[in-house]
């Protein structure tokens, strides 16, 4: 009841039996999930205690989360490991979904729906949770429980299911023809701007559409990255078609682009991976060691975190010398493929900006109009007029330019001079903000100096000047030597 870890080991050890149940009719495990302490209920389960206990009315752990529990961390930690969704208790026959909605707990509700419990079981009065969302008048769990069955029904039809397969590849096809779209209405030979727009609120519409009936809520982070695969697409394309001969060697930066863009996307970015034996062993360790807190314990992935890392809520994994979830490639940058990322922008930089010189030699070779004579309104009108598709090209590899030149040079400044990743840079401003004492980004753990950061990033000795530092961010959850002996402090 009083969250005393120390003292829940020590009884253990001394023979307690944490199933033994209270006057209550509760066992250990449900006192500890009662007052949500976190910590003693992993113990107790690393220990060999059931996650399904059940307590003097037949209810689980899980089910007295859904009915008593305040927040969706609760319910998130215990759903790690792997109670039974569809149990029901003796009395009113009720499962862990039947409590969440008749106590009003929609991030239970949500959580649950979310590992599949069931729609259909019916308690002793012949209620499924759907007639209960019903009966509580609350909209929105009743909106999700609609959602959840129309989703579980399409996953039964068979041209849903290949659709589903293929999901990511539609998307990227549908994207594709979207920006297509976009410039063949842009260079239609009408004058008319009410009709161009018309055309295009309907292709937004349409693209909307599309979207909300056939892409679920897993793939949608993935439509910035269909978005940036056709636009170079588009781009090489009017490459070829419109600028060769004039701009030769563009192909080289669209290669490098692509694969370096392949290898962010498909190498791991150094996940944090163990057996379901090692997790129960951290947990008792380091609860033995006193160290069973969120900084050393992430409830999510329920493993022992090394130094640097941070658990991404996209990808549901604790990635080692987290750096971002990159919302262009879709994929966690980290350890593992944060150096083939600062590559995959270097080259999407260079490709946009031959693609912007590219326009530019078109236009002075191609559109009669001249700065110098018509002003700059007139110029502006008339090379966009002479032809619409380069210069939504050319607005499309603007934007990608700005922002990967930009996020470069942020990328090259936190790792040379302050020896951070963004996430912990993030941290550090977030933390300078609230504190009262000063908070320095160049003093911490990490920041070696501008020459031994670089050579410790890229695992570059340059010419035996610098000896990279071989860390293997994956298990290391203790500062290493070389930060103590330059003096340096943890902020």
């Amino acid at each position: 009841r009083q969250g005393h870890l120390p003292m829940v080991m020590l009884l253990l050890k001394c023979g307690a039996d944490a199933s033994l149940i209270d006057g209550e009719g509760f066992s250990s495990i449900h006192l500890a999930v009662l007052f949500q302490h976190m910590p003693i209920v992993a113990y107790l389960i690393s220990k060999g205690q059931n996650v399904d206990t059940t307590d003097f009315n037949g209810q689980t752990p899980l089910m007295l989360t859904a009915q008593k529990a305040i927040g969706p961390e609760p319910m998130r930690f215990l759903l790690k490991f792997n109670p039974s969704l569809n149990a029901v208790d003796n009395v009113q026959k009720n499962t862990a979904l039947h409590w969440a909605i008749a106590s009003g707990n929609t991030s239970a509700v949500d959580l649950l729906l979310e590992a599949g419990a069931s729609l259909d079981i019916k308690n002793v009065k012949g209620e499924t949770p759907l007639d209960l969302a019903y009966q509580s008048q609350n909209h929105f769990m009743v909106y999700m429980i609609q959602e959840e069955e129309r989703m579980r029904n399409r996953r039964n039809n068979r041209l849903l299911k290949i659709v589903e397969k293929y999901e990511l590849f539609l998307m990227l096809v549908s994207s594709l023809t979207f920006m297509w779209a976009i410039g063949y209405v842009m260079n239609l030979s009408s004058d008319s701007w009410l009709l161009k727009g018309s055309l295009l609120l309907s292709l937004l519409f349409g693209m909307a559409l599309f979207v909300r009936q056939l892409v679920g809520l897993k793939n949608l982070r993935y439509l910035p990255t269909a978005f940036l695969l056709s636009s170079v697409f588009w781009m090489s394309m009017t490459w070829f078609f419109w600028f060769l001969p004039d701009i030769l060697y563009t192909q080289e930066t669209m290669m490098g682009l692509l694969y370096y863009f392949h290898k962010t996307w498909s190498t791991d970015p150094g996940y944090i991976k163990t057996s379901e034996e090692e997790r129960k062993e951290n947990i008792v360790a380091l609860a033995e060691a006193g160290c069973l807190d969120f900084r050393t314990f992430c409830t999510s992935c329920l493993v022992r975190k090394p130094l640097r890392s941070v658990h991404c809520l996209a990808c549901q994994a604790c990635v080692a010398r987290y750096d971002q979830h990159s919302l262009w490639t879709g994929q966690c940058i980290g350890v593992g493929n944060h150096y083939y990322y600062l590559l995959f922008l270097s080259f999407l930089t260079m490709t946009g900006v031959v693609l912007l010189y590219g326009t530019l030699q078109y236009w002075s070779n191609h559109c009669a109009s001249s700065y110098h004579q018509d002003g700059a309104w007139t110029y502006f009108t008339q090379t966009v007029s002479c032809s619409p598709w380069i210069s939504y090209i050319s607005a499309v590899a603007c934007f990608h330019t700005l922002w990967a030149s930009l996020w470069l040079t942020v990328q090259l400044y936190q790792i040379a001079f302050l020896g951070l990743t963004s996430h912990e840079r993030m941290n550090l401003l977030v933390q300078r903000k609230s504190s009262k004492h000063p908070v320095s980004l160049r003093r911490s753990p990490y920041n070696l100096g501008c020459f031994q950061n670089l050579a410790d990033f890229f695992q570059c000795g340059c010419f035996g000047m610098f000896k990279p530092n071989v860390i293997d961010w994956t298990k290391q959850y203790k500062l290493f030597h070389l930060a103590k002996e330059k003096n340096v402090h943890s902020v």
